[in-house]
């Protein structure tokens, strides 16, 4: 897939991981469009990186979304990278007093209803293209699960697994998937975030594996941990909430 000359849609994209592919990006000459529903941070954002487009928009609410459409079609029909990375996630741990229903249903409404709403909303304006992907940030506890954001591990598996059948489903447009670690953002503050990897470093190696058609993007420590996933689930899964408890 080129890495320049495109026009990119990153949904999420006003802080941590999405904010920081938009700056790669931008930087590689690709014209980027961000969405958020905090009109604050989107301008903060447009200020940290002059030249980027911004579109206020929540990606959970059907009306924002065909505004969105919208948008794009009339001012940047050349669209052809879409970027799902809006997210939201709760730390807590399962319990009779957890409310866990409640929280799955607006982590799931976030972290993989509305990535299959936009996406498919924009499957006609991405098939019109020369060339086109799909990107889901995804997550290393799609492999297993972290005990303290169990129902946001929940959503990550679900995308993961809906992002295969797109990617089988789609062709010719590519599908992506992006598999961080532990990211030190604001976003993974309560889950140890400080002591993860930094932004920078995820939308470098995007970057490389979008240049060589890897389609699922182990960044930093995943590879490994994917590959003891394969080897012996239960270790990884025990490795995942080791100290966690």
């Amino acid at each position: 897939m080129k890495t320049s000359n495109n026009t990119v849609l990153i949904t999420g994209g006003s802080a941590g991981i999405g904010l920081e592919l938009a700056r790669t990006l931008q930087q590689q000459g690709n014209t980027v469009i961000i969405t958020g529903r905090d009109t604050g941070r989107l301008e903060q954002a447009a200020a940290a990186i002059p030249g980027i487009i911004t579109i206020a928009c929540d990606v959970t609410l059907h009306t924002d979304v065909k505004r969105l459409l919208r948008i794009l079609e009339q001012e940047y029909p050349q669209l052809n990278i879409l970027i799902n990375n809006a997210g939201k996630a709760y730390t807590y741990r399962l319990s009779d007093r957890a409310d866990a229903m409640e929280k799955a249903a607006d982590e799931m409404l976030t972290n993989y209803f509305s990535v299959i709403q936009l996406t498919e909303m924009l499957l006609p304006l991405l098939g019109r293209q020369p060339e086109a992907a799909i990107v889901q940030v995804s997550s290393i506890v799609a492999f297993a699960p972290s005990a303290n954001i169990p129902t946001y591990a929940a959503s990550k598996a679900a995308l993961h697994s809906y992002t295969q059948s797109l990617r089988l489903s789609v062709a010719p447009i590519r599908v992506f998937e992006l598999m961080p670690p532990l990211v030190n953002t604001a976003f993974s503050r309560d889950i140890g975030g400080s002591n993860g990897i930094p932004p920078q470093q995820v939308a470098a190696e995007f970057l490389a594996a979008l240049a060589a058609d890897v389609y699922e993007i182990h960044v930093g420590n995943t590879a490994q941990f994917y590959q003891l996933h394969l080897t012996s689930p239960e270790t990884a899964l025990q490795t995942m909430n080791a100290g966690r408890a």
